[in-house]
């Protein structure tokens, strides 16, 4: 500052005060310009809230009904080994057990049980957010649309599935739809395909249900954080607080 204010003094004498008030103008510009740039330490608390907020409002739409099972982005579909049955379905030992009815009773119940447990998401995310360290912060800031989101599940999927996965033990444990659970359901299914599988020869079916549903609704609540990092991103009004107008405007980059 004092730099600058020798240098006004010198243009005073030599140009006049016209010329001295307009370049005074131009050093203060300047001067709260550079007050005004971005921190690391901002940009990483930025980032921060950025997912926090994103937790909060994905969250505040997958634990709605139809949160999962109305959303085709997120819905949870049959396991991969669950196709064997898809595959023989229309068999007429399946169609006499009711295979799939079975099916669709299992898929309901589990996207049930996915949006029960997202109500206790909350706080296992945010403490995962709160705990992680960020590096390379600016490239996350000025990288794409969900880099920020995308840097969170890179980190912590693997151990945010271990944290979420009683939550989702018990809400599939749940009778959430007509009295009946969805590993109640599953087991229904799977016992009756596997007994004509035995006897056609087909491949059985074996899948862990509390972990593949615990993957699938993770997985659905980043895709849906990545939503709002991508509405903070590109709408101001989004950007619902200081931190959050501060770090994503980019004049101060």
């Amino acid at each position: 500052m004092k730099k600058i204010l020798f240098s006004v003094l010198v243009i005073f004498y030599l140009t006049g005060c016209d010329s001295l008030m307009k370049v005074a103008d131009e050093a203060m510009a300047q001067a709260q310009s550079s007050n005004n740039k971005l921190t690391e330490q901002e940009v990483i608390k930025g980032l921060k809230e950025a997912l926090e907020v994103g937790t909060d409002k994905a969250v505040g739409i997958l634990s709605k009904t139809n949160g999962y099972y109305g959303d085709a982005a997120v819905k949870i579909l049959l396991p991969p080994d669950a196709r064997e049955i898809l595959k023989h379905k229309d068999h007429p030992l399946l169609k006499a057990v009711g295979v799939s009815k079975m099916v669709d009773d299992v898929v309901l119940r589990m996207n049930r049980a996915a949006e029960d447990a997202a109500k206790s998401a909350t706080p296992i995310f945010k403490n995962a957010v709160k705990s992680m360290t960020i590096s390379d912060a600016w490239n996350i800031l000025k990288g794409s649309d969900t880099a920020a989101t995308h840097y969170f599940r890179q980190k912590t999927f693997t151990s945010l599935v271990n944290l979420y996965k009683p939550v989702m033990q018990k809400s599939l444990d749940k009778p959430l739809v007509a009295g009946i659970s969805a590993n109640s359901a599953w087991r229904t299914l799977t016992t009756s395909y596997n007994k004509v599988a035995r006897t056609m020869g087909w491949k059985k079916v074996n899948t862990d249900l509390t972990d593949y549903a615990t993957r699938k609704g993770v997985n659905g609540l980043f895709v849906k954080i990545a939503d709002q990092e991508k509405q903070i991103r590109k709408d101001p009004a989004a950007r619902i607080n200081d931190i959050l107008q501060r770090v994503f405007n980019p004049d101060n980059w």
